[in-house]
């Protein structure tokens, strides 16, 4: 079997209608578990314990790569805020948003139907629990299947509507359907649908500028310094 990396890169996939998306903070739950485990609060160092999933996650021969990630997502500042969004931001385009998009891109440039999403409304049942600062986070979706009488009016229309589209895909192939907004295609204008408790709508370019960043821009900063650090060798 090959590897899935030269299966995406061949475009050697089944081109069948595909549906994938992204919450909007899918990097929040790793937050709220590391604030939980401080009784709630934001500890000074919670930045720390922040980079510690990154130091899991990259070897030590990647630090120089971990260390412009880092940088292009917080800085070099001071600001606590800044350093917990751009961290959770981090972490979640690197698990998450940057490989949705990547699949995404293969599937259509392979010829399927492609139909991309970001959900953006946390239940409220769970917000409760959470820091107000964290959004929709890492399978938050999967809930608004479950309509429970805590939910609100609005997150019942709301679990309404996501069923139709996901119904209308199985069905199908396509989400569209009878009364609900239009979810275009993801082509070459990449399109996809926020999906949010008032509205779904169209948007462009999800997360256009990180996308280029972790797919053009590092690998090409990396190849420098790797090359730098071989000539010095010489």
């Amino acid at each position: 079997m090959k590897p899935v990396d030269e299966l995406l890169r061949k475009h050697e996939l089944l081109t069948v209608p595909f549906m994938t998306g992204v919450n909007n903070d899918e990097g929040g739950w790793l937050l709220t578990h590391v604030i939980s485990c401080y009784n709630m609060t934001l500890p000074q160092h919670a930045q720390t314990s922040l980079t510690d999933v990154l130091l899991i996650i990259f070897k030590p021969k990647d630090s120089f790569k971990r260390d412009l990630m880092i940088d292009e997502y917080t800085g070099t500042g001071e600001d606590r805020v800044k350093n917990r969004e751009g961290l959770t931001e981090l972490i979640g385009d690197l698990l998450f948003n940057i490989p949705a998009v990547k699949a995404a891109n293969t599937h259509r440039d392979a010829g399927a139907a492609v139909y991309l999403y970001e959900y953006q409304h946390p239940p409220s049942f769970l917000q409760k629990k959470r820091p107000s600062f964290v959004g929709s986070d890492h399978g938050d979706e999967i809930f608004i299947f479950i309509i429970l009488e805590s939910c609100t009016e609005e997150e019942k229309q709301l679990g309404r509507t996501v069923m139709s589209y996901w119904g209308n895909f199985a069905r199908t192939g396509s989400p569209n359907g009878d009364g609900l907004a239009q979810w275009p295609k993801y082509g070459a204008e990449e399109e996809y649908l926020a999906i949010g408790l008032k509205e779904q709508v169209v948007g462009r370019g999800l997360k256009k500028d990180r996308f280029v960043f972790m797919t053009q821009t590092l690998p090409e900063k990396i190849q420098q310094h790797d090359d730098n650090l071989e000539h010095s060798e010489l």
